[in-house]
């Protein structure tokens, strides 16, 4: 298991559609490329959508396959995990395709202000315990940075198997006057009014928690 760890990270530092950003990095300059994106990597300009913890990148691979005309881009601090996606838009010569791997904390020196179009959260960790309300993806420190980073009336969709932190985030949203614009505590139950996007595209963890007849939520918003 160590050396497939080794292995991957070794092919995803030599990968052109990966870059990393250190810890001293993000209190210097931050990423070389911030700011830069459309003009330096992608050479259009398309708009930009994240996938932040993106584990293996399945949304940011099946998105960008299905939306040739925009940009993703995946982000985890996990180099072993982004190599599944990364190999992929490798292989399949994806030039809409590219991965961060980083914290979370440092999104905002990895893009300019207004330079993002959209973000999806994918079954991140609910981070349950009360002391660890300040680590959930969707708390007021992570929306404010991600609202710099966003364009105007840029958009957040957030899918977890977790009611309770769905449940969160429905009250971050009114607590802060955000605009909820779609929310279901069931996602499959009433596919028929929504994106085919948000039930064909499916992460290794929401297969893992829908096999086991865990309920899909499902939470875009306006910040």
């Amino acid at each position: 298991m160590a050396k497939r760890k080794i292995k991957k990270f070794a092919e995803v530092n030599s990968f052109d559609n990966c870059f990393f950003l250190s810890f001293e990095e993000s209190r210097a300059d931050g990423l070389p490329l911030k700011g830069k994106w459309n003009k330096n990597y992608f050479k259009n300009n398309n708009p930009i959508v994240l996938e932040l913890g993106c584990g293996k990148g399945e949304y940011t691979v099946g998105l960008a396959q299905r939306f040739p005309d925009k940009n993703f881009i995946g982000v985890d601090i996990k180099g072993n995990r982004i190599w599944t996606g990364a190999k992929t838009a490798v292989e399949n010569k994806m030039d809409n395709v590219a991965f961060i791997r980083t914290r979370i904390d440092f999104i905002d020196t990895c893009f300019a202000d207004n330079e993002v179009n959209e973000i999806w959260i994918t079954f991140p960790d609910p981070q349950p315990q009360k002391t660890r309300v300040r680590n959930r993806l969707t708390n007021m420190m992570f929306i404010t940075r991600y609202k710099k980073i966003l364009g105007k009336d840029g958009i957040i969709n957030l899918k977890t198997d977790s009611e309770p932190f769905y449940d969160f985030t429905r009250e971050i949203i009114v607590e802060n006057k955000l605009e909820e614009l779609d929310a279901t505590n069931d996602l499959y139950a009433n596919t028929a009014q929504r994106d085919e996007v948000l039930t064909t595209i499916k992460t290794y963890y929401e297969k893992k928690f829908s096999d086991k007849g865990f309920k899909i939520c499902y939470l875009k918003f306006r910040v």
